[in-house]
């Protein structure tokens, strides 16, 4: 079986980079798959010196068998990156599987991403294979398939991506026309559309929400693993885009997943599990504002400051 390269995408985090490097290297495919890494230029004189010493570090890796490093020698952002990167990388091999610098991988992602790129790779229905799962509560199988695109440690082919539309407003018309907001937004659990409204505004530059609506407008699906064998560890305030906040903390999954003969349709089951973990973020979110306004009360009274 011919492995899909591997896409990593880094920035300024260097003990973040080797943590995912570390847990790459963990798994045996790794021995077997090329390695591309695509090294962001700094956005701000004050990165340069975090960028340098990225930069530094990702020529000492081994263990791949090729190691190709991209060094951007400007800033691109995060997303155009990602888009860039991706849509070199899939037309060239024609499979990619996509880590950034905050995502640690267990020790069979690998093999389960190879294995789910190989058995759906003519399935029209199938656009994303996707190695982290949010810390639900419900017991689901061992894989299971969602409606749209996921972000976080995932893989696609060279048809499904050329499906990425990079203008958010012609997304959002569709969805608007069609009157699928409610259902975008997971049954209004999660704010997908102002997401997306957001990205056409300017005030955030979100690749991943365009992914995720040009797949679910064409009807497509997401293959998950039912244990998550991937962990978004840049949740402490050291991303651009990320404050500090351990609500979507998982336990890495350490056995192998396989993947099974299973009806290519969405799961319902486990869409009820995401939105629940949905209401759950905003709860949580609603609480935190709580928190933080009787603080500055607190202090006010006490202080008058």
């Amino acid at each position: 079986m011919s492995l899909a390269p591997i896409v990593l995408f880094c920035y300024n985090r260097t003990q973040h980079l080797q943590r995912v490097v570390n847990s790459l290297l963990a798994n045996v495919e790794a021995s077997s798959s090329n390695l591309i890494i695509y090294s962001d230029g700094a956005r701000q004189a004050k990165d340069e010196a975090s960028v340098n010493e990225v930069r530094a570090y990702i020529h000492q890796i081994s263990g791949f068998p090729s190691i190709r490093i991209v060094e951007q020698p400007i800033n691109l952002g995060l997303a155009e990156n990602v888009i860039r990167g991706v849509t070199e990388i899939v037309a060239q091999y024609g499979k990619v599987i996509v880590v950034e610098d905050d995502m640690e991988v267990a020790p069979y992602f690998l093999s389960f991403m190879n294995d789910a790129l190989v058995r759906y790779e003519n399935d029209d229905r199938v656009a994303c294979i996707c190695g982290y799962l949010y810390p639900v509560k419900k017991q689901l199988p061992d894989s299971f398939f969602i409606y749209g695109a996921d972000c976080g440690a995932w893989g696609t082919w060279n048809k499904q991506w050329q499906l990425f539309e990079p203008d958010g407003k012609k997304i959002l018309n569709i969805i608007l026309q069609n009157k699928w907001t409610w259902r975008f937004n997971f049954d209004g659990s999660y704010p997908y559309i102002k997401m997306l409204e957001d990205q056409i505004a300017g005030r955030n530059n979100s690749w991943a929400v365009r992914w995720y609506g040009a797949a679910f407008i064409k009807n497509k699906l997401t293959l998950y693993p039912g244990k998550s064998l991937a962990q978004d560890i840049g949740w402490d305030n050291s991303g651009v885009h990320c404050a500090s906040d351990d609500s979507h903390n998982v336990e890495l999954y350490l056995e192998r997943i396989s993947v099974n003969e299973i009806p290519v349709e969405h799961n319902k089951r486990a869409y009820l599990a995401f939105k629940e973990f949905f209401i759950s973020l905003n709860n949580w979110s609603r609480f935190k504002q709580i928190r933080k306004r009787f603080k500055r009360w607190v202090k006010y009274r006490f202080t008058g400051r």
